[in-house]
């Protein structure tokens, strides 16, 4: 079982963070566990929306610590990030797996299964040799609110 599977069932979340961290020799500090802790409250933030979130516990911790514990949850695999658009990145936890679908028009975000991109995936795999990641993707273009509204 990978770390970031242990830390959606048995462990603790400070438990398998502080276990992961410890098997790379780091160590846990409360800004760790209080960025993890926000971004499974916010389910997709940006950094500056995670920033928010932990300042309300934490007002001294500034957005540069929350870019780097960003990238070293992201390495360590409890993390994962998605660009929706031309902003900053969306953070999730590992294990939130699911395709986006961003509204040029509204700016809405939708999540849809991963599984709907099973034929777009076979066939890359088949055609080009590559391995598509379905749980990085965001599809952008006009939801049906938008298209009815043009027409």
């Amino acid at each position: 079982m990978s770390q970031a599977q242990e830390v959606g069932t048995s462990a603790t979340p400070a438990t398998a963070l502080r276990r992961t961290l410890h098997e790379r020799g780091l160590r846990m500090t409360p800004q760790r566990q209080l960025v993890l802790d926000a971004v499974r409250q916010l389910g997709h933030a940006t950094p500056e929306q995670v920033c928010t979130q932990v300042q309300r516990a934490a007002p001294a911790v500034n957005i540069t610590t929350v870019y780097r514990t960003l990238d070293l949850l992201e390495r360590l695999g409890l993390v994962r990030h998605t660009h929706l658009g031309h902003g900053a990145p969306n953070y999730s936890e590992h294990q939130h797996e699911h395709v986006h679908l961003v509204c040029h028009g509204c700016g809405t975000v939708t999540e849809v299964p991963t599984d709907l991109m099973d034929g777009l995936a076979d066939r890359l795999d088949r055609e080009r040799g590559f391995e598509l990641d379905v749980t990085h993707v965001a599809l952008s273009g006009l939801c049906r609110s938008c298209r009815e509204s043009q027409q």
